[in-house]
């Protein structure tokens, strides 16, 4: 079977949807029961979906603490019973999980995602005015490189480094 395709071939950036949250909270209840054995942390809601306003992606990222990342390979079966595909993304420090329209990083709390995740996520909700720059970024981006989500990721790099660095972090392992 091949790999949960997680985006669309043309990356669209669409305006922020109040539906989002509501979504994040089904998919949260879900994996709240599904990963009970090696929960820690608890689920969160991250990513642009989770700024209010802003426009994202139609894609709810999500991710979930887990007590140790090597045990928690033991979820992988029950994940997939529940529809999840695994999908790879900075496999040293986290299992990745997709399905249509929605994805869950499993990391340990502490974790350099863990941190890096919510601190973003933190530091735009607190600002607006940085909220609204990064939401233009995305924009803009989504009209330069719609057809290719490398050019489009790296684009953001730079913004997501300073708001890193003014939390005072910098980029963990990839």
């Amino acid at each position: 079977m091949a790999p949960a395709r997680t985006f669309p071939a043309v990356i669209e950036v669409v305006p922020y949807d109040p539906n989002w949250p509501r979504r994040f909270e089904v998919e949260r209840a879900q994996l709240e029961e599904v990963l009970a054995p090696w929960l820690s942390g608890g689920v969160h809601h991250i990513g642009s979906t989770a700024i209010p306003g802003i426009a994202a992606k139609p894609y709810i990222d999500m991710m979930a603490g887990v007590a140790s990342f090597e045990e928690a390979r033991a979820a992988y079966e029950p994940l997939q019973a529940h529809g999840w595909e695994n999908s790879p993304h900075r496999p040293n420090i986290a299992h990745r999980f997709a399905k249509p329209g929605v994805g869950v990083h499993l990391t340990e709390p502490g974790s350099d995602l863990w941190r890096e995740r919510l601190a973003f996520r933190d530091a735009l909700r607190a600002d607006a005015e940085l909220a609204a720059e990064y939401g233009a970024l995305k924009l803009r981006l989504a009209e330069e490189h719609s057809d290719d989500l490398e050019a489009y990721t790296n684009g953001k790099r730079a913004f997501v480094g300073r708001v890193l660095a003014e939390a005072g972090l910098t980029f963990g392992r990839r």
